[in-house]
Formats: C-alpha cells, sequence, structure tokens
C-alpha cells in the first residue's frame, strides 16, 4: 500500500483542499482505503487537526512545532511503501500518487521521483511573475526534486535519507541524496505549487531559501562523506545557480532580460538578508509565506 505522510503546522486553510483531491479521486472499489494517509499535525494553534479528520485519514498530533519531528512521526504511523511525503500547502490528486509511486522502481535503480510543477502565476504581482518566468527554467530546478513538495521514495530511497539531520531545505538534501541517474521527475503526475502572491513574500520565501542552502552546504562540509551519493568527497553536490547557467539562458532566450534583472535583484536582497541569520547561525526561523495559502 502506498503511504502518504503530510506534515502540516497550522494549514487549517489549507489542508482540505489537498485532502480532497486525495480522496476524491481513490478507485471505488478500493474506497477510501485506497492510499494510508498520515497527517502530522506539529505544534498547530488552530483547526489543522479538525479539518484533516475525514475517513481514510490517520491524524497525528505532536507538541512540538517541528517539520523534522512530523516526518519521523509520520514514518511511525505510516504502514507502506512506496512512501509520499506531501507538504501540507501543495497539490496532488490520486492520480499523481498513482504515477509517482509506479515510477519508484527499485528494479531500475530509481528510489526517488517527484512529480512535474504547476505554478499558477495568475494574481501574482509582475515581480513575482517574472521572477519565476526565470526561476523555472534553471537545470536545477528543472531537473531536481527540490521545490515542488512532494517526494516519493522506495523503501531503499527512504533509508538513503533516514538519518538526515533536521535541515530548513529538507527537500533539497533529499533531492541530492540521490544521483541524477537515481532520481526522477515524472512529468505525468503533476502537483500544482501556489507561489508567492507579493514581492514581500516572495523575498521572505528567497531569504529562507539562501539561509536553509548555507545550512545544508555548512552539514555537507562537517559530513563530507555523506552529504550525497553521486558526489566526490570534494566536490558535495549543489543546486546553486551558476553565472554559465544564467548565461546560457540568455544566449537562447534574450527576452527574457528584464526578467533576470528581478531575478538578479531578489537574489542579491535575499543573501544580504539572511547574512545576519547565517553569521549567528540562526537555522530555526521559518519566515513563512502567508500570501499563499489565503484565498
Amino acid at each position: 500500500m502506498t503511504s502518504i505522510v503530510i506534515p502540516a503546522h497550522n494549514e487549517e486553510q489549507v489542508i482540505g483542499r489537498l485532502l480532497d483531491a486525495l480522496t476524491a479521486g481513490a478507485k471505488p472499489a478500493d474506497g477510501p482505503g485506497e492510499f494510508d494517509i498520515v497527517v502530522v499535525c506539529n505544534g498547530c494553534t488552530d483547526a489543522t487537526a479538525r479539518e484533516a479528520a475525514r475517513p481514510g485519514v490517520t491524524v497525528v498530533e505532536i507538541p512540538v512545532p517541528s517539520k523534522h519531528a512530523a516526518l519521523r512521526a509520520g514514518d511511525e504511523h505510516a504502514r507502506g511503501y512506496p512512501r509520499l511525503y506531501v507538504d501540507a500547502d501543495v497539490v496532488i490528486d490520486a492520480a499523481g500518487v498513482r504515477v509517482l509511486a509506479d515510477a519508484v522502481d527499485p528494479a531500475a535503480g530509481v528510489p526517488a521521483a517527484a512529480p512535474g510543477r504547476d505554478l499558477p502565476l495568475a494574481g501574482c504581482a509582475w515581480r513575482v511573475r517574472a521572477y519565476y518566468r526565470v526561476w523555472q527554467l534553471l537545470p536545477a530546478v528543472r531537473e531536481g526534486l527540490f521545490g515542488r513538495g512532494v517526494i516519493a521514495l522506495s523503501e531503499a530511497g527512504h533509508a538513503r535519507i533516514a538519518d538526515l539531520p533536521p535541515l530548513m531545505a529538507d527537500d533539497l538534501a533529499a533531492s541530492l541524496a540521490f544521483g541524477p541517474h537515481e532520481r526522477r521527475v515524472v512529468e505525468e503526475a503533476r502537483v500544482t505549487v501556489l507561489p508567492p502572491r507579493t514581492w514581500a513574500d516572495l523575498i521572505r520565501r528567497r531569504v529562507r531559501a539562501d539561509t536553509s542552502s548555507h545550512q545544508l552546504e555548512r552539514h555537507q562540509a562537517a559530513t563530507p562523506a555523506e552529504s550525497g551519493a553521486a558526489a566526490e568527497p570534494s566536490a558535495p553536490p549543489s543546486a546553486r545557480t551558476s553565472t554559465a547557467d544564467l548565461r546560457t539562458l540568455l544566449l537562447g532566450r534574450p527576452w527574457l532580460l528584464p526578467h533576470m534583472a528581478v531575478f538578479l535583484a531578489a537574489a542579491v536582497i535575499a543573501r544580504r538578508r539572511s547574512r545576519r541569520a547565517v553569521e549567528s547561525g540562526d537555522f530555526g526561523t521559518w519566515q513563512r509565506d502567508e500570501s499563499s495559502r489565503t484565498g
């Protein structure tokens, strides 16, 4: 049986739309038990647990607001493999789950997979739209499993990442734990990832991303032998955007130039604002984007 673990911290506004998509498409012959769905409400002070309670869903509540702790608690209650880890604020349906479960094929040496990404940009500020027009074209973004809110693992794939420490960039760390030949982006399965609507929320999200990338790099430097199956000890895997990546994009799509200016502005601002957190070792302040969770 395919298990789905959903960590949820104060997600009462969005948990219902995800669970509706997962359960509405269950095969009639299988009923609501087609998937083993576990929602872990971690440190919630709202009605997330109440909104998640429905047939076919196991709701677990833990007191600490920690995604890492929620994932581990979910593993304790999940019953099967393949196992999907799904963020509460994205949307994937039952058909997409089935496609991903089929794509995780230990016999073919593919222990990890993620769906294709849909970013509905209507209603977002123009600078947000410009930023994501560039971001979606970056090689690491197209090929990596991160930034999708969904990762599917075989039992062997789960064993690969089970001992990762609590990192802000948990999805990036999981993606980099697998070499390019071991992971697969399955475009036939789709996940909707709601982008930030405002420039301020985009910057908050990028500050978090930059801070978390620095934390991951510190972890890689401290444990070079464990920093990824595809990496040499002297060159830990990375999803950083290089100048060469941006130059290649512009050569092939010169019309991207004004969008690239916005992208670079966001990167510079985020880097400056994350500096204090990085220097002080503050990797616990989440800076959550709320605009993508409202109406």
